[in-house]
């Protein structure tokens, strides 16, 4: 007996998708999908697109070539299943709102005007500051939180709608390294307890490597896709980047180190690799 329900769409599926700027091609050829539930990382060095994939996602950039759907419909802008949490960037100390304010603005940000806070609203931010740990300061001004706190309340923001599908953009940038996985278990539980996609583009695979499900890793106009261990493997990313690279792995973690220095290559200095895990440029863009 054959079973009858009906076939989700894909989270993310992209069809021959190519993405230029005048001569510059960040990619082409692109077609994957990336399914519902799935954890999805995009790597590669500067320039080579990875948070642009991120804004072609959200509507805001168009494929030079090819087709993206979203949830089985055409990308567009203001999809409310969609949860962003952007990079982070220190919050100025003049900045009046509490933390459960800036919180509140996943909520009911985008209407206009005056607006009652009632018990619903109230107790929406409550559940929200509650679920990344943050009640603690739920009533300081954001402008004194520090990188991490500050990036909890975004990720609160994100959670606000519910969203199918969480992009994370160089959301551990400039969180030291307590934070770093502090955020990724946030977003690796609301994935794992509410069956939500995450496309989580980062600088370090290492700090959520335990949670992916699978890579894109994007390199001079070239790209692979694959698992961690099919991706994160000498051969391919020497072939990927045309250059020698060769990868060490050790105890669970990456270092990709360069056949010389570059921007998007490091060089260790070091018999200990963990040492430099956190500046491996060629994870980083």
């Amino acid at each position: 007996m054959s079973d009858s329900s009906p076939q989700l769409a894909p989270a993310i599926e992209i069809t021959g998708g190519g993405l230029s700027f005048g001569h510059r091609t960040l990619w082409k050829d692109l077609s994957l999908s990336v399914e519902r539930g799935e954890y999805f990382a995009v790597l590669g060095p500067n320039g080579s697109g990875k948070s642009t994939f991120i804004k072609v996602i959200l509507g805001l950039t168009q494929l030079s070539q090819g087709k993206i759907a979203v949830l089985g419909a055409a990308a567009g802008l203001g999809n409310p299943a969609l949860g962003y949490i952007p990079q982070q960037k220190a919050l100025g100390t003049e900045l009046p709102l509490r933390a459960r304010d800036f919180v509140g603005l996943g909520v009911d940000g985008h209407r206009w005007g005056f607006r009652f806070k009632n018990r619903d609203y109230r107790a929406k931010v409550d559940s929200l500051l509650e679920a990344v740990g943050a009640q603690d300061y739920a009533n300081v001004p954001v402008g004194l939180l520090s990188g991490g706190e500050q990036q909890r309340l975004r990720i609160a923001q994100a959670l606000a709608n519910d969203p199918a599908i969480i992009l994370a953009d160089e959301a551990l940038l400039s969180l030291d390294l307590n934070y770093q996985y502090a955020v990724s278990d946030l977003i690796h539980r609301y994935n794992r307890e509410n069956g939500a996609t995450v496309v989580f583009v980062t600088h370090e695979i290492n700090p959520i490597i335990d949670h992916v499900d699978r890579v894109l890793y994007l390199a001079g106009g070239r790209f692979t896709v694959g698992t961690v261990p099919q991706v994160m493997r000498s051969e391919v990313l020497t072939d990927l980047y045309q250059t020698p690279v060769s990868v060490i792995h050790t105890k669970g973690r990456y270092v990709v180190v360069g056949g010389e220095y570059r921007e998007d290559h490091c060089a260790l200095e070091t018999d200990d690799p963990l040492l430099h895990l956190p500046a491996t440029r060629g994870e980083q863009g």
